[in-house]
């Protein structure tokens, strides 16, 4: 089978709708070792924590978010084996020089938006908007695997191509506790001044100089319903993306899918925070793996492997033209205060309207 062949099977108008992936993970302290997933801070009808979602049938636990997942896999195109596959584009802004895989969101991020790179930008999703996806894809074409959203200025978005998402399943929750000794006993020795002030006693404690006590706080979870990732790949979405001519369309799908392969077939790190190792779960339980999902309902084993996913995508990177790299794009001090100015005043006449 030819590159071309293998891509344009998977983007034909009666292939499948999408690739899905389903792994369970375990912790590498083992099945019944604790997790700690993701804490979120409290928000209406949600009072901060771990987010837990509770039925009579048990509970749900986030482990790792969709944008979570995008912002860690992301990246890779950043790496030796990936970073011919799309124009590598860096800010410099401070002493800092960010690259656009690292920005959470994406060429949308306030750091591009506010750089000297806005105006191409601004003209690649007005592009967007007009059905045109190519200019995107020679400055930022991961944008259109991981989704972006141009909130603050043009409105175009792009649903997410590639999603993941990692649960684990009737979990028991933990809490701990702990009680920080300073090495000394500071007001006692009289090293510092004794004080009723609660302001002065804050920060001591935030220094170090006394006794803190911290009781009740996260304490992880154990999965006793075991931790699953599930993965998609969005192929129905994927054909909606249009060149500027038919040639440059099916060059552009090619392309991005080639991309969307590289991020689906690879294994990510299961590293995502301290007290949250995972690993593959073996014996690998019936049901996981990648599949082709038909319209029709019917699932078919996929059987391209990374290898051969970097090879595609490399093939297509070729055919399409990769844009060029832009480093140490400077960031625009001006553009940034321009643009919260915008934004206060886009606010001010939303106000009065009401």
């Amino acid at each position: 089978m030819t590159k071309s062949t293998a891509l344009d099977q998977l983007l034909a108008s009666n292939g499948p709708a999408a690739l899905v992936l389903r792994q369970h993970l375990t912790s590498v302290e083992g099945a019944d070792g604790v997790v700690f997933p993701a804490t979120y801070a409290s928000g209406e009808n949600f009072k901060g924590g771990y987010n837990i979602d509770r039925d009579d049938r048990g509970n749900v636990c986030l482990i790792d978010s969709v944008g979570a997942q995008a912002n860690r896999v992301e990246p890779m195109f950043a790496l030796d084996e990936y970073r011919s596959l799309v124009p590598q584009v860096t800010v410099k802004a401070g002493e800092r020089t960010v690259n656009l895989l690292d920005a959470s969101h994406r060429a949308a991020d306030a750091l591009v938006r506010c750089s000297t790179l806005q105006d191409d930008l601004q003209k690649a999703f007005a592009a967007v908007l007009k059905g045109n996806a190519e200019p995107l894809a020679k400055i930022a074409p991961t944008s259109l695997v991981f989704g972006v959203w141009d909130s603050r200025g043009t409105q175009a978005k792009l649903p997410r191509l590639f999603a993941s998402t990692i649960r684990a399943f009737d979990v028991r929750t933990l809490t701990r506790s702990a009680q920080f000794n300073p090495s000394v006993d500071y007001v006692g020795e009289k090293l510092l001044d004794e004080t009723a002030e609660k302001k002065v006693s804050d920060m001591y404690a935030e220094r170090g100089f006394v006794h803190v006590p911290a009781t009740g706080t996260h304490g992880g979870v154990i999965p006793t319903g075991g931790i699953r990732r599930d993965a998609s790949l969005s192929l129905v979405a994927l054909r909606l993306l249009r060149g500027e001519t038919t040639e440059r369309t099916a060059l552009l799908q090619r392309y991005i899918l080639g991309l969307a392969l590289c991020a689906f077939t690879r294994s990510p790190s299961g590293y995502l925070r301290q007290g949250c190792n995972l690993v593959l779960a073996h014996p690998t339980p019936e049901g996981d793996g990648a599949f082709e999902v038909h319209p029709s309902g019917e699932r078919k084993p996929l059987t391209v492997t990374h290898e051969q996913a970097l090879e595609l995508a490399k093939a297509a990177a070729t055919a399409f033209g990769v844009g060029a790299d832009r480093l140490d794009v400077p960031f625009d001090k001006e553009r940034a205060k321009q643009d919260v100015s915008d934004d206060a005043k886009a606010a001010k006449k939303k106000a009065k309207a009401k």
